[in-house]
């Protein structure tokens, strides 16, 4: 039974193993370079681990649910427990060779004393003579201590002839009870003959089994694993897998070459990764000249303004088909504000329509720096509400205008959040920007 159930675990831990091995190897290679006809050849060496390691589950269950089981109850059938220990048949067995052996062993034992008597006798015989044979040339001895001599030495004799008859006789009783005594004793040894040829056949039985349980040989879908695993293997066209590389990797993959493109009043561009966060409240220019490659930059929160179409074509033209999937999503807008950059001081003189004064609080170009260039972060007191409020998480900001912070950072909300979800504010620092509002708390 240990034996058995050994096997079962080495079964167990070989499947476990294989579905591991089959699961790490198949995400690497689905995750790898290889790919086509190759890729699904190597796969199928995790199929066939999945499918064995299954059979060999089925292995371990039916050496524990079958093999394991029948031979548990085979033995409560066959060996009775006793409450003193030990099994019922065991001393049966015992008791009946005991039994055969009682009047034999009895008549044993007679022989064996009768035996040791004749051999004493005999000794004892040597050994008056001896000294009678001494004694006879001693002339110091007189005759009366010669004539004890020789009456122990005829008595010795006498001894050594009646235990010798006994010895004798104890001999021949033994050996008239011995057939039967091999009678009785054959009669309990065929009894334990018999019970142990019950036990060699079931052992032989279950072995049986168990060699069954073993061999995948015979298993149909066993073969039929390492067939499938042969034609996947064979079915492996390096000239196809180039093929197929070809046309989606090489020269045969579908292009997007840059093509001429007409003017379209509709301003429907992409947003960039930053304005899907945080687009302005506003973003249609109008009334606004460009001279040369300058151009304005709109504030987060500026004015409603038009775009020249000479921008928009210029940055639409520029648009690159082998540029990063990463970056196909801000082809105009990030494009944009790389060439809208500055507002040049001939610009800033020009005479704007009066919705453009500069008395406008929401007009981004009422504050300009030394270099001309708007400031976005002017701070608007007449709006403004600062309250302290403290982060809850690390914010790493991921434009130049964004604020970086760590939990648990202290910072001054100067505006409030916009549609977006985005607020204004400034560190302790000094550095003014934007943050997601969802990461701090007002400080209570």
């Amino acid at each position: 039974m240990n034996c058995i159930h050994e096997r079962a675990r080495i079964e167990k831990g070989y499947a476990q193993q294989l579905t591991e091995w089959a699961k790490r190897w198949k995400q690497l290679v689905e995750k790898g370079p290889q790919y086509g006809t190759v890729e699904k050849a190597w796969c199928a060496f995790m199929s066939e681990a999945e499918k064995v390691s299954e059979l060999h589950l089925d292995i371990k269950g039916a050496l524990m649910n079958e093999d394991f089981e029948k031979i548990k109850n085979w033995q409560k059938e066959a060996f009775h427990k006793q409450m003193i220990g030990g099994f019922k048949e065991t001393k049966e067995a015992d008791d009946g060779f005991r039994k055969a052996q009682k009047p034999w062993a009895k008549k044993l034992k007679e022989v064996e004393a009768s035996k040791k008597a004749y051999h004493a006798a005999c000794k004892e015989e040597k050994l008056a003579t001896f000294r009678e044979a001494n004694s006879k040339a001693d002339p110091a001895l007189n005759p009366e201590q010669l004539k004890k001599l020789q009456d122990k030495v005829e008595k010795s004799k006498q001894d050594v002839q009646k235990t010798k008859e006994k010895y004798e006789k104890s001999l021949k009783e033994l050996d008239n009870t011995t057939p039967q005594y091999m009678e009785n004793m054959e009669q309990v040894f065929e009894q334990c003959q018999q019970f142990e040829e019950k036990r060699l056949r079931f052992f032989r039985e279950v072995l049986l089994e168990v060699e069954k349980h073993l061999d995948l040989s015979n298993i149909a879908s066993y073969k039929n694993i390492y067939r499938e695993l042969e034609q996947n293997i064979k079915a492996a066209d390096a000239v196809e897998d180039l093929r197929w590389f070809r046309a989606n990797q090489g020269p045969g993959m579908s292009m997007n070459w840059p093509q001429f493109e007409e003017y379209s009043g509709d301003l429907n561009r992409t947003l960039s990764r930053r304005e899907k966060k945080k687009p302005a409240d506003g973003v249609t220019l109008t009334g606004i000249s460009q001279t040369g490659d300058q151009a304005s930059q709109p504030n987060k929160h500026s004015s409603n303004l038009s775009v020249p179409s000479n921008t928009v074509q210029s940055v639409q033209s520029s648009y690159n088909p082998f540029e990063d999937e990463e970056d196909t999503g801000s082809t105009v807008s990030e494009k944009e504000d790389n060439k809208i950059k500055n507002v040049s001081s001939y610009e800033k003189n020009q005479s704007y329509p009066t919705e453009w004064s500069d008395e406008e609080p929401n007009n981004p170009f009422s504050s300009t720096d030394a270099n001309g260039e708007t400031n976005p972060f002017d701070e608007d007191t007449s709006l403004a509400v600062e309250v302290r409020v403290r982060a809850l998480y690390d914010y790493e900001g991921q434009e130049q205008d964004e604020l970086s912070f760590k939990a648990g950072d202290e910072l001054t909300k100067t505006e409030d959040e916009d549609e977006q979800g985005w607020c204004k504010g400034r560190l302790d620092s000094g550095q003014v920007g934007l943050y997601p509002a969802n990461y701090v708390e007002l400080i209570q």
